[in-house]
């Protein structure tokens, strides 16, 4: 049984936890996008990374993400879902095209950074290449750098790679999108069920709850979201209408997703090889760039609205991808169908795929 938190620990979540919350009521009064995410995420970021003794707790986190993919998983009615199938060949595109992107982006990065890289005592071709390819594969942070950390590579420039392209990514297609006005497909857009009903909400919370623990006993990825999600979506899909989500537990689901981003940037974090930071910032509007153009022909070739598709192969996190598509209406069943089904592929082909091409490497 784990520890209590110390009563030092405790209030520094608190004061981060406030701060977070006056972010968000300032990005409420200015209009912005994804006020309750992106507000706590912004001044805690800034925070962190000018010296404050911020804090996140991880089961605040998980509570979160539980509370996301519950959610999320009221927008499958059997309509959709009939819909997100028929979508398959899409769905495997993009997981393809998302194994070739983070190759493609690892590969740049290896020879943008080798020259200076290299010079140093600990670092090797083998081990430069291991932290390259796992610093641009698009999957879940976390599970990036454990499979990196198993290759040998500098687990601490991975961890710091796509802590970045998140954050970046998270920040910037939101206010892109509302600066563009875009929408997606109102069919999309309500969840099957909008009222909030007693004793549904606990039935629900309950069964997305025992999802989840299931999950993490499997030790899979992102066991909280995923779980929960998978279950939200067998009930809808079943027809089961239990309650809607309470919009001020959405919020504050989003508020603590925010804070645990926000963190991740300490004041050390600036001095983790600048170079290294400032390539993979601009490999990572790079990539936004190409994905857009990507999600561009997925349109074409659909006919679903772009901005839905950008949503769903953008190099961003499953968890903050879908909570945009919710909060501005764009389409959650089809952004979420993509980084799901990505984020599985991603997880179970990426380290194979790194020893199949170290070994056609070595041997060429």
């Amino acid at each position: 049984m784990s520890a209590l938190p110390s009563p030092r620990f405790l209030a520094q979540v608190a004061v981060t936890l406030l701060l977070a919350w006056l972010a968000a009521q300032l990005c409420l009064v200015l209009h912005t996008p994804l006020p309750w995410m992106l507000g706590p995420l912004i001044s805690v970021s800034l925070a962190s990374i000018a010296g404050a003794p911020t804090q996140s707790w991880g089961r605040l986190r998980n509570l979160g993400q539980w509370t996301i993919g519950g959610a999320l998983g009221l927008y499958f009615t059997p309509a959709v879902t009939a819909l997100v199938a028929g979508l398959w060949w899409a769905i495997a595109l993009a997981i393809g095209w998302a194994l070739l992107l983070g190759w493609a982006f690892g590969r740049w990065l290896y020879r943008v950074q080798a020259p200076s890289m290299l010079q140093l005592p600990d670092m090797t071709q083998a081990r430069l290449r291991a932290t390259t390819y796992f610093s641009g594969s698009i999957g879940a942070a976390s599970e990036m750098t454990l499979l990196a950390e198993r290759e040998h590579a500098r687990t601490d420039l991975v961890a710091a790679s796509h802590s970045l392209r998140l954050v970046i990514v998270t920040v910037t297609i939101p206010f892109a999108l509302q600066w563009a006005g875009l929408h997606g497909d109102p069919s999309l857009i309500a969840p099957s069920i909008r009222i909030v009903q007693w004793p549904g909400l606990a039935w629900l919370m309950l069964a997305t709850g025992a999802g989840a623990l299931l999950m993490l006993k499997l030790k899979r990825a992102n066991p909280w979201f995923l779980g929960a999600l998978i279950v939200s979506m067998g009930l809808t899909m079943a027809g089961v209408e239990l309650s809607a989500v309470p919009q001020w537990l959405m919020n504050a689901a989003q508020l603590v997703i925010g804070v645990s981003l926000g963190v991740r940037f300490r004041r050390e974090f600036l001095h983790t090889a600048p170079r290294w930071l400032g390539m993979v910032a601009l490999g990572t509007v790079g990539l936004m760039l190409i994905c857009a153009g990507f999600a561009w022909l997925l349109h074409w070739g659909t006919g679903l609205p772009w901005v839905t598709l950008l949503l769903g192969t953008s190099p961003g996190g499953i968890t903050e991808m879908a909570i945009t598509a919710k909060v501005l209406q764009l389409g959650v069943p089809v952004v979420t169908a993509f980084q799901v089904c990505r984020l599985i592929a991603v997880l179970l082909l990426v380290a194979p795929l790194y020893r199949w091409l170290n070994r056609a490497s070595l041997s060429s």
